[in-house]
């Protein structure tokens, strides 16, 4: 383990921790299928991505779970009176500079600890009409850690995980077995639709 990992979090994380919590039970949001249990490393893969409050509620639902999320964000976040905030946040710096690419730089953070729980917004950001990006699956496979699918239902306030799924290298495949997962959950949800057409068209060009 890291000494950002080991040392007592600062009074300001702590602080921002109770007001998402406070945030999540205020806003009445449910869990449906919890984290897994007995695995101390996986990629929780996200969406839809739609809203700022999404890191909110993930964050919530982590804390719930007894886990403490990870996020990726630029190097330059974790200086100064900045520093001991984001790693206690669960701040994951990435040096876009560095030759190591982000998959690399990842995957060598999953390698050094005993626990991380990656949470990573699929779709990439909240422009998106439903697609997902491959961020999350190539950092899955390099790190060999199973992928968690997150769904959320803003209407009724829930959210839930899936069972871990460990990436085959058949990335049409997986995607769309997550897919399957994702509209299991929300039938009428377009987006997910969209995530489901996107997996059979890569199934298609497989074929080709």
């Amino acid at each position: 383990m890291t000494q950002e990992t080991t040392r007592t979090p600062s009074l300001l994380s702590r602080i921002v921790r109770r007001i998402i919590i406070w945030l999540y039970d205020l806003k009445g949001w449910q869990i449906e299928g919890g984290l897994p249990k007995g695995i101390s490393k996986y990629v929780i893969a996200g969406a839809p991505h739609s809203s700022n409050w999404d890191f909110v509620f993930f964050a919530g639902a982590t804390e719930k779970e007894g886990v403490k999320p990870n996020f990726m964000g630029k190097h330059t976040l974790f200086k100064g009176v900045m520093r001991n905030f984001m790693f206690d946040m669960g701040g994951i710096p990435i040096d876009r500079t560095k030759r190591a690419n982000v998959v690399e730089q990842v995957a060598a953070e999953y390698a050094k600890r005993d626990e991380l729980a990656l949470v990573i917004a699929a779709e990439g950001s909240r422009t998106t009409d439903g697609t997902w990006k491959s961020g999350f699956y190539n950092i899955a496979r390099a790190a060999n850690v199973p992928i968690v699918a997150a769904w959320v239902c803003n209407e009724r306030n829930i959210l839930g995980f899936s069972p871990p799924m460990m990436p085959t290298g058949d990335y049409a495949a997986d995607l769309n077995r997550i897919a399957d997962f994702m509209l299991s959950k929300l039938p009428d949800y377009p987006r997910y639709h969209v995530l489901k057409a996107q997996a059979q068209k890569l199934l298609a060009e497989a074929q080709d």
